[in-house]
């Protein structure tokens, strides 16, 4: 529970105690403006699908462009990266309804995620369905674009999206299985460009894995005294005092596979520069550590946000590889 401060004032020669209660910590709003400039009645569902905190987007795009990327010839299609971007966005929102679905009682308990649509009851459970349905249509039109191998690679992430939400409850790992779901972007981009996976693109899928195992235990630290109260697991309640250790093993490990994929690459990727802006992102990475507050939740939203630079870093890394 917040701690309550009282403040003694002295006005007009008379005492005056005021109990002042400090407002919850809760995420800080990315894009308020594109909510702002919303109908009203939109404005719950586009906060149902976190489009005021479009880091989550992002995290789940940059696999993606990785994929197109690493199966590219020199610059990446654009185009592909377009239906991408706005097919994250779509997804991301669906991912959000449906954890927010399952976890609109637990979400009353928490003090970050009390006020969101479901929890408050802003928005009710059957409109959030039909919401939700939208949503996943959208998400199907855009899937159907891209090639048939990419179509079916895609529709297998569903059992991912549906199932991770629930991982919190039965185990103390839920960030392995959202590294699973977040970075399956990485195999249709690659079947995207090449219309099949190779072993490049599983080595980056395997390296998108650790970075979520290692970001998102960041970002876990957020809730970690709520989450304990009201029974959910997260690595972050897991490691405790050791997390960054953990965290420091996790990104070095996806910085281990990520230099793997471009071995196995070979000559289709400009094997030097790609190290060297695989070196950029591990001064990054390393420098997030050290800044690292895992007791200060502020803090922990700071270093878990930084981590879109470290995958546009990396997307650098492979374009500029690619282009050698």
């Amino acid at each position: 529970m917040a701690d309550r401060r009282i403040i003694l004032t002295c006005a007009v020669g008379r005492l005056t105690v005021t109990r002042m209660t400090p407002q919850p910590f809760t995420d800080i709003p990315e894009s308020n403006s594109l909510i702002a400039r919303l109908p009203e009645g939109w404005r719950p569902y586009a906060r149902l699908m976190r489009l005021d905190r479009l880091i989550g987007a992002w995290l789940l795009l940059l696999p993606c462009w990785w994929g197109v990327a690493l199966a590219g010839d020199g610059f990446p299609d654009l185009w592909l990266m377009v239906l991408f971007a706005v097919g994250a966005v779509v997804m991301r929102g669906a991912g959000c309804v449906i954890n927010d679905i399952y976890d609109r009682k637990l979400d009353r308990l928490v003090e970050r995620t009390r006020a969101r649509p479901l929890a408050s009851g802003e928005i009710s459970l059957p409109r959030a369905l039909l919401f939700l349905c939208v949503l996943l249509l959208l998400g199907l039109g855009i899937l159907l674009l891209f090639n048939r191998v990419t179509v079916i690679v895609g529709a297998l992430s569903l059992m991912l999206v549906f199932t991770y939400p629930l991982m919190k409850r039965v185990t103390w790992w839920p960030q392995l299985f959202l590294g699973f779901a977040f970075n399956w972007g990485v195999l249709m981009g690659g079947a995207a460009v090449m219309g099949e996976i190779g072993l490049p693109h599983v080595l980056a899928y395997i390296a998108g894995i650790f970075w979520t195992l290692g970001y998102d235990t960041i970002y876990a630290h957020q809730d970690k005294r709520d989450d304990a109260l009201v029974g959910i697991k997260s690595t972050a309640l897991l490691f405790g005092d050791r997390s960054v250790r953990w965290v420091a093993l996790f990104y070095a490990l996806a910085l281990g596979f990520l230099a793997l994929a471009g071995w196995a690459e070979g000559d289709e990727l400009g094997q030097q520069a790609y190290l060297w802006g695989l070196l950029i992102a591990a001064c990054f990475a390393a420098v997030q550590l050290v800044l690292w507050k895992p007791d200060d939740q502020e803090n922990c939203l700071r270093r878990f946000k930084a981590n879109r630079a470290f995958g546009l870093i990396v997307l650098g890394a492979i374009v500029v590889g690619k282009m050698m």
